[in-house]
């Protein structure tokens, strides 16, 4: 969340901030509502005040059916008044968490992915001497992957690993933990559910049409889309030693979302599901660190995937593909034969300290001045992406699927076949 006083003072670069990552935000609502908070303290004040005055009068005259009679209409329109601010203040936070945070200098504008920078290639990408399959073919001619028992025990968009399939989902997060952990990590298996409050200050969308989370009913809980929202409300309210700083934290979670509004975007099989299994990168940092911080993130997600053998490309992503909380935000791509295209297998954001402000999540400097860290997020690795991309770019022309060798240990094969039924 942006300071209201600095978005009260800078309402044309808010403005256009906001037109770049395509949204729309009532700023004038936002004024109003501001200056009636502002009188209405200012009247609540006078109206306490009133009464602490009479309470002395009180006390020195004794009870005084007049001052006590006095004394009680104050504090029933000192009542209403706190009332009447509360609903105030609830009203212009609702307005202030539309406000996305600011945007890098360096980040292209666009609204699409097309309008995404591409910076790096890395590898090479596969020349099939056979016309390459998709992932749902592959998966279902070695029987490892189940979308039809999955909608039919659950819904659309989900499904059963089977065997190979489960295994590999499982030495893919092993691998990317035992890289995380080697960079210093604190790693942790995280509740798979988050009080509402905590996942809307991470900067999800709790409610509405275009809402990710799926809430629980009945209770002030939603399923997690990411260890994003469990990891960086950890330390929600706190105050970090500086000497403590960075923070750097992974955690392993299951991950569901809604994918509501994910119409015509790429989607087939394992691509766009409603569970998946994910480990996750958040750090949390001094201001001057978060640039170089999340250049260290993108390092981190490289080296898990070139360790793969999988071809990459690196995105600086557009204004209008940036999450609400992103400063700045770089994708990793793979390449996926079966869909001749490249598909975003993991993002790394800078935030700022657009969460950590909604959080409560402060350092004090070397001269005891209270300050807000910085948070980074960044993907491990999310299994179901990494399964298309390992499933497309390593098949065979005889159906199987090569392992990479890193994952070998925990496979116990090196190479996937078909199982004779």
């Amino acid at each position: 969340m942006l300071d209201l006083k600095f978005i009260l003072q800078n309402r044309k670069l808010i403005e256009e901030n906001c037109e770049k990552r395509n949204l729309r935000v009532n700023f004038d609502l936002i004024e109003k509502l501001a200056k009636k908070r502002s009188s209405t303290l200012q009247l609540t004040e006078k109206l306490r005040a009133e009464v602490n005055q009479i309470s002395k009068q009180v006390g020195k005259r004794g009870r005084n059916k007049e001052l006590i009679l006095r004394a009680q209409n104050i504090k029933e329109k000192l009542r209403i008044e706190q009332k009447n601010n509360i609903g105030i203040n609830d009203k212009l936070k609702e307005e202030l968490y539309k406000i996305p945070n600011l945007i890098h200098p360096e980040t292209p504008i666009g609204k699409i992915d097309e309008d995404n920078k591409e910076i790096e290639k890395i590898g090479k990408i596969p020349d099939f001497k056979f016309k390459p399959k998709n992932h749902l073919e592959i998966g279902e001619n070695l029987d490892i992957i189940d979308f039809e028992t999955g909608a039919k025990t659950t819904g659309s968009k989900f499904y059963f690993l089977k065997n190979e399939g489960l295994m590999l989902d499982m030495a893919l997060s092993q691998y990317a933990l035992e890289i995380i952990r080697k960079e210093n990590f604190d790693i942790f298996l995280t509740p798979d559910l988050a009080k509402i409050d905590i996942i809307e200050k991470l900067g999800f969308v709790p409610r509405g049409p275009e809402t990710q989370i799926y809430k629980i009913e009945n209770n002030n809980l939603g399923l997690i889309g990411t260890a994003e929202i469990t990891l960086g409300g950890a330390l929600s309210d706190k105050i970090i030693p500086i000497k403590e700083l960075p923070i750097k934290l992974a955690g392993f979670s299951h991950c569901f979302r809604t994918e509501a509004g994910a119409y015509g975007k790429v989607s087939r099989g394992l691509y766009r599901v409603h569970q998946f299994n994910k480990t996750e990168m958040f750090i949390f940092c001094l201001p001057e660190q978060s640039n170089e911080t999340l250049d260290y993130l993108v390092k981190i997600e490289k080296k898990i995937f070139q360790g793969l053998g999988i071809p990459l490309r690196i995105v600086d992503c557009c204004s209008g593909d940036l999450g609400a909380p992103a400063y700045r935000k770089f994708d990793l791509e793979a390449w996926m034969p079966g869909e001749e295209k490249w598909g975003e297998i993991t993002s790394a954001s800078n935030c700022t300290d657009f969460q950590a402000r909604r959080l409560n999540i402060r350092f004090k400097d070397k001269n005891n001045k209270i300050n807000f860290v910085h948070t980074l997020n960044a993907t491990g690795l999310a299994t179901s992406r990494a399964i298309i991309a390992i499933l497309e770019n390593f098949q065979q022309e005889d159906g199987s699927v090569l392992i990479p060798k890193p994952l070998q240990k925990w496979m116990g094969v090196k190479k996937i076949v078909a199982t004779k039924k």
